[in-house]
């Protein structure tokens, strides 16, 4: 199959011309129960840090999130999500110049995040059959990331079913207004998916090409890599880059991580590799 002819978002003044090479989403969790132990919770200030260190590291996208998606987490309210959420946007944004998505499932947590300044939607549950996320993702014309979740594991066929689903709720978003150049889609690499399903994904992503919007895949620190690796969380690096490399050889146009120094470099090797991409430095 043919790859998608590059095809230009913008989103906080930057442009994301699917395509060129591999985007990168550095992860920052306001949450004391990370599974990737990872968590800032109320620490602002580190927060903060980590923000300005994923720009300087050569980020394109920060995501920002104040519930864990972990498998047994504990869910909170709408004022705990925005009592940790909006204190990290208000001192991100004045001092990092990237886009700041926002990693969630509550348009009311949505909805006051973008009012503060964030520019995308990174929603895990992937609306489902709310369409209020939708609603206000097309009133505000910012990108959505859509992802695939469901509760229970069970499949025909993961890859043609997680496709399938894709399909209808971005056909869903169409209908509520939504531009196509504004959709990204996510397989939900370890949402809804046993290991195996997951290694299913990461084997045929190149089907999830059929769709024809940009590709985000988060593989990074997942347990799959653990299982296959029999290592713990912090010991998950090589297996996140793997998959990095070989999600950019599968047509990925965004990488989800939470080392973006090491899956930045293992991108541009893949992107050069595949997608004939060269560094502004490169002398020929």
């Amino acid at each position: 199959m043919q790859p998608l002819k590059p095809r230009l978002m913008t989103c906080r003044g930057r442009d994301f011309l699917w395509g060129t090479r591999t985007f990168i989403m550095g992860i920052i969790n306001m949450t004391p129960d990370s599974f990737a132990g990872d968590g800032f919770t109320t620490d602002i200030s580190s927060a903060l840090d980590k923000a300005i260190e994923f720009e300087a590291m050569g980020a394109d996208i920060i995501d920002i999130g104040a519930e864990s998606t972990r498998p047994g987490h504990s869910a909170v309210s709408v004022d705990e999500e925005l009592g940790r959420l909006l204190p990290a946007i208000d001192a991100i944004l004045p001092r990092v110049n990237l886009p700041i998505s926002i990693d969630t499932y509550k348009p009311q947590v949505a909805k006051r995040a973008l009012e503060a300044g964030a520019s995308m939607v990174n929603d895990v549950w992937g609306v489902r059959e709310d369409t209020e996320m939708l609603e206000l993702a097309a009133s505000k014309q910012i990108p959505i990331v859509i992802m695939h979740n469901q509760l229970k594991p069970s499949y025909v066929d993961p890859v043609k079913d997680v496709i399938a689903s894709l399909k209808a709720t971005t056909n869903m978003a169409l209908q509520c207004g939504i531009e196509g150049k504004n959709i990204i889609i996510d397989p939900g690499f370890g949402f809804g998916k046993t290991a195996d399903h997951n290694i299913e994904i990461m084997r045929r992503l190149f089907e999830f090409k059929n769709l024809p919007y940009p590709l985000l895949i988060g593989t990074s620190r997942k347990s799959t890599l653990g299982l296959i690796s029999d290592v713990p969380v912090n010991e998950r690096l090589e297996g996140t880059i793997a998959t990095v490399a070989l999600s950019v050889a599968n047509g990925a146009d965004i990488v989800r991580v939470h080392d973006v120094r090491e899956a930045l470099r293992a991108s541009q090797v893949a992107d050069a590799i595949v997608r004939n991409w060269r560094p502004n430095h490169w002398v020929k």
